[in-house]
């Protein structure tokens, strides 16, 4: 005949068990909370495969103004598929960012072309390309950006040569 178990190891198993359980709690959480930031991700890089098709119709529609009654016609019809776009870009919780003014950031900027001046601080953004877009948790697009920097002061360094020739003088 085996004898019970002592009150030490119920205990004890006990608080194996009650471990265990809430390992699994945590674990599950973990894994849902993994699964809804795959879902974001995938979501946002959908999106930013839209982005280029929102920037075309952005720019066709900054000259409706000039064009004839035809074409403003279908300009309305264009606008609100563009609201569409806007609508959903919002529902996912992606917005726009201006850049122009800015100081420059790695992070939300990619420079695509630098202008030596003195006229503005180093790293200013002086004109925003393309237009950048962020979520909550990360940058979904950078801005495409010209950034203004510092003039470099030319400074005269001896050759090599010239430098041992004067030491032996």
């Amino acid at each position: 005949m085996t004898e019970p178990p002592k009150a030490e190891e119920t205990a004890d198993w006990k608080d194996k068990y009650l471990r265990t359980l809430a390992e699994m709690e945590n674990m599950r959480k973990r894994m849902q909370k993994e699964r809804q930031e795959m879902a974001r991700f995938g979501i946002e890089n959908a999106i930013g495969e839209f982005l280029p098709a929102i920037d075309n119709l952005e720019n066709a529609l900054r000259f409706v103004e000039s064009a004839g009654g035809e074409v403003k016609n279908w300009a309305i019809g264009f606008e609100m598929i563009l609201s569409q776009f806007k609508e959903v870009l919002h529902n996912h919780g992606i917005v726009s960012f201006h850049s122009e003014g800015n100081m420059f950031d790695a992070q939300l900027h990619e420079a695509v072309e630098i202008i030596e001046t003195q006229d503005f601080p180093d790293g200013t953004i002086l004109h925003e390309f393309t237009k950048g877009y962020k979520s909550a948790s990360r940058t979904v697009r950078p801005a495409r950006v010209k950034v203004a920097k510092s003039p470099q002061k030319n400074i005269e360094i001896p050759a090599p040569e010239l430098a041992a020739e004067e030491e032996l003088t």
